[in-house]
């Protein structure tokens, strides 16, 4: 890794040292110059003949002029003149080194400018141009993240509204008849207060689905793992779930081993696989299984959850395991859930440090668990 770094910028120094080297020998080569004019006084007659032509000067005088302002003091011109070429190259090479500094600051500009261009720089300067484009498109993604955070924020609320209004809504109007109506006979009274008493256990386990996943999203739960056997949890989950998928005819087909354990948290674990099989019964097909298969794979245990419904295409795959995700549009959250099943599953398993993913291929889905074995 550093030795990549290092030859990414060995351009960039490269050609800093050869300009470096270009002044030194030009800064060599004039002084050299300058000592064999003056110092070796093959300099004199050229300085006489400046005297006498352009500052017409008699030539006695000339020569007089030149011994005793220039001869007499050639250590003093000869270091002047270092002095002066010094200054002068390195004040060319300052300025040239300043304009990288200057295309970099064109570079900073660009990358908070509020369009899509990429930085370009010199041909030397690849690796800054490089970085600075990284940096770029690392704020324009975390733009669209804090937008589409924005956008979901704004969805919770709308969707809490919309799911909540409907079993509060159901609740009062139950209540509204119960209180015109006194004289209501004793059966019905019975039935309404039913009904109303269903309707509040509904939308306190909407409240509390809400409040499960702000938790999990805030990374305010705390898991307790042990080792469990795989076969019998679902086992015995396939039988406590049995009254959700008696009404379709469905049924659940175990394909585990019998000894295979897992390492997890298992009341959480458990909600996991439950909500996956309450999704997967509220869409399969009538009268059809749901297979139930697991094995150990590259040090993780993966279980696949696999069910006969309408085929899910690729660009709605990826959105089961969003919050208020609905297949089904036309199911409404006071008999179709609350769209949070999958989306919650998805962080139990994430907070396991697993992963959960959804296949379809014809009339077959695949939901499928992993989770690390230790």
């Amino acid at each position: 890794m550093k030795d990549n770094v290092r030859n990414e910028y060995a351009e960039f120094q490269a050609k800093i040292t050869r300009r470096f080297c270009i002044n030194a020998v030009i800064s060599v080569a004039t002084v050299m110059l300058l000592y064999f004019l003056l110092w070796r006084q093959r300099g004199g007659d050229g300085v006489v003949w400046f005297l006498e032509y352009f500052m017409r000067i008699e030539h006695e005088q000339a020569f007089l002029i030149y011994h005793y302002y220039f001869r007499n003091f050639k250590e003093i011109f000869f270091a002047a003149a270092i002095i002066f070429i010094f200054a002068v190259l390195l004040w060319g090479l300052f300025r040239w080194i300043t304009q990288y500094f200057k295309e970099i600051n064109q570079g900073i500009d660009a990358l908070l400018a509020e369009d899509i261009k990429k930085i370009h720089l010199s041909a030397e300067m690849v690796p800054f141009e490089r970085k600075l484009n990284a940096v770029k498109q690392e704020l324009e993604k975390q733009k669209r993240e804090t937008a589409l955070a924005e956008q979901r924020k704004d969805e919770l609320v709308m969707y809490l509204a919309h799911d909540i209004r409907t079993p509060l809504t159901s609740v009062i109007g139950y209540l509204n008849l119960l209180e015109d109506e006194p004289d209501m006979p004793v059966d019905r009274r019975a039935k309404n207060v039913h009904i109303t008493l269903d309707k509040a256990y509904r939308l306190e386990e909407m409240i509390d689905e809400f409040f499960e996943i702000t938790r999990y999203n805030s990374r305010q739960i705390r898991l307790s793992k042990e080792p469990a056997d795989l076969y019998y949890m679902l086992m015995q989950l396939s039988d406590e779930l049995s009254p959700v998928f008696a009404p379709h005819g469905n049924s659940v087909v175990l394909d585990v081993d019998e000894d295979l354990m897992i390492c997890a948290d298992t009341d959480k674990i458990v909600r996991v696989f439950s909500n996956i099989l309450r999704n997967a019964a509220a869409y399969s097909y009538a009268d059809t299984e749901i297979i139930i298969s697991a094995e150990e794979k590259d040090g993780q245990t993966v279980i696949s959850f696999q069910n006969e419904g309408n085929h899910i295409p690729e660009a709605k795959l990826s959105s089961l395991f969003d919050k208020f995700y609905r297949l089904d549009k036309a199911r409404i959250s006071d008999t179709g859930g609350t769209g949070l099943g999958l989306a919650i599953a998805k962080e139990i398993v994430i907070l396991h440090g697993g992963s959960v993913s959804a296949a379809s291929e014809g009339d077959t889905v695949t939901i499928t668990v992993k989770i690390p074995s230790s």
